[in-house]
């Protein structure tokens, strides 16, 4: 198991955010996390990615003790993820091929390795010839594939990501769809966090929702209510 989460409570200072949350995440799974904002949905994610302490219960991410995790640690287990977030956070006056390699960089990768890794993953998100391109040359699915592209640089076996459709149109919201889907297919588990639940319809998944201070798994109830809409 690539996460598990067992009676885990979160709360921001003094405030609860999520209480008794029992979460996991397996290889090659496809999962969604929905609820309404100010859910908890992305307290979740950040506790995956070791942003946000849970403050009881038991919860393992690719083996590292969420409750014992030092400051230290974090970049190791980042380093097996990639995040992927809504609002891009690429750097504006670096080229495409710039952000990559500061990734790169910072991971350990030597330099004659990184130019071939860098062509690997544009190729894999469809962006072989924006190398050079700067972010506000791009559109913002052009952008959000370069986000995925940098996601994939350390070849993670958990994508989480944030919104990644969230501020596109829906044909740039299937393809990205596409190649979050092509990414499980070669070994990742995906974990999303979305308020577009029309894309359940078309690529089916694990549903979780964040709602009333807990999380539950929906996925049948789900697929219930789509079939009905349906008939």
């Amino acid at each position: 198991m690539l996460i598990e989460l067992h009676d885990i409570v979160l709360q921001h200072e003094d405030h609860p955010i999520l209480n008794g949350v029992n979460f996991c995440v397996d290889d090659n799974d496809f999962i969604y996390i929905i609820g309404k904002v100010g859910s908890g949905k992305t307290s979740l994610l950040r506790t995956l990615y070791g942003e946000l302490s849970p403050v009881a219960g038991e919860g393992s991410v690719l083996e590292f003790d969420l409750n014992k995790l030092r400051t230290h640690q974090i970049p190791q287990l980042r380093k097996q993820l990639g995040i992927i977030f809504q609002d891009f956070q690429l750097l504006r006056e670096m080229t495409v091929e710039q952000n990559l390699d500061f990734v790169l960089k910072a991971t350990g990768w030597k330099k004659k390795a990184r130019p071939g890794r860098i062509q690997e993953v544009l190729n894999m998100v469809g962006l072989s010839e924006k190398v050079h391109s700067f972010p506000h040359e791009l559109s913002g699915g052009e952008q959000q594939r370069v986000c995925i592209a940098r996601a994939l640089l350390n070849n993670p076996r958990i994508i989480l990501a944030d919104e990644p459709t969230g501020n596109l149109d829906p044909e740039t919201s299937r393809q990205i769809m596409c190649i979050l889907q092509s990414v499980r297919e070669q070994g990742a588990a995906v974990v999303m966090v979305t308020h577009n639940l029309n894309l359940l319809t078309e690529f089916p998944g694990i549903v979780y929702r964040c709602e009333d201070g807990s999380v539950k798994e929906v996925t049948n109830d789900y697929n219930v209510a789509i079939e009905a809409e349906t008939e």
